[in-house]
């Protein structure tokens, strides 16, 4: 129960050959995310152009064949504000979904974050919380729905060195203890340049963590990454190593 899937996110197929995109890609990766070891798996639903999207058609497509196809892993999906800004038009086209994710990632650093995790609760879907930054953390902290939260996403961003990267998450990590959310299980995951750093000191700590390619295009050792399943596999190994020697 270490390491989730994130096997495409905002990302576009232009980045990586075996990014999913269409709903049988989708569904073929939550299978393969699952058989390589992954508790849970988060997706992205994509429109036509490849982009993110909420609408109710394309999210019940893509659930559809990812149901369709058997897998018993929990999947969830995003509610980023990129795929649709607007607070309200974000909490309608919520509303409007027929066929729902087990969970849904909320990012308390988005306006309307408080409004989209109460249509999550309405629809009985289960949150998670993402927090890229301190004043996220702040504003979750003080939210009514933050105890009705499965995971805290603690997320750094790319572009960070490994040992900056584990400072700031360490700083984050005692600001929330400091905000007495403690009972909300945490997931430290990265991007890019900060990936596989965290998923190395998740394991440390005794934390979930996450990959994919929304993550990760690379393996720890700099070679491209073939698909998701080899991303998971190679973080469950770093994991499980690093945890070994604690």
């Amino acid at each position: 129960m270490s390491v989730k899937a994130c096997i495409n996110g905002a990302r576009t197929p232009d980045q990586h050959p075996a990014l999913p995109v269409s709903a049988q890609q989708i569904a073929d990766d939550v299978l393969a995310a699952e058989s390589a070891g992954a508790f849970a798996v988060h997706l992205h639903v994509k429109g036509d152009d490849g982009r993110d999207t909420l609408d109710a058609d394309r999210l019940e497509l893509v659930l559809g064949a990812v149901r369709a196809a058997g897998p018993k892993i929990p999947v969830g999906v995003t509610t980023g504000a990129w795929a649709q800004p607007d607070p309200a038009q974000r909490v309608a086209a919520i509303g409007e979904w027929r066929i729902r994710p087990d969970f849904a990632s909320v990012n308390w650093h988005e306006d309307g974050a408080d409004e989209v995790a109460a249509t999550l609760i309405e629809q009985g879907i289960a949150i998670e919380a993402g927090l890229w930054t301190d004043t996220a953390i702040e504003r979750w902290a003080a939210s009514p729905h933050r105890d009705q939260c499965i995971r805290a996403l603690v997320e750094l961003p790319h572009g960070a060195d490994a040992a900056d990267a584990e400072h700031t998450a360490s700083a984050m990590l005692a600001l929330m203890s400091e905000r007495n959310v403690g009972a909300v299980p945490v997931l430290l995951h990265g991007n890019g340049s900060t990936a596989w750093p965290m998923v190395q000191r998740a394991a440390q700590i005794g934390v979930q963590t996450r990959i994919g390619l929304e993550d990760a295009l690379l393996l720890p050792d700099g070679s491209v990454a073939p698909d998701n399943a080899a991303l998971v596999r190679a973080a469950i190994e770093l994991y499980e190593s690093e945890a070994a020697s604690r």
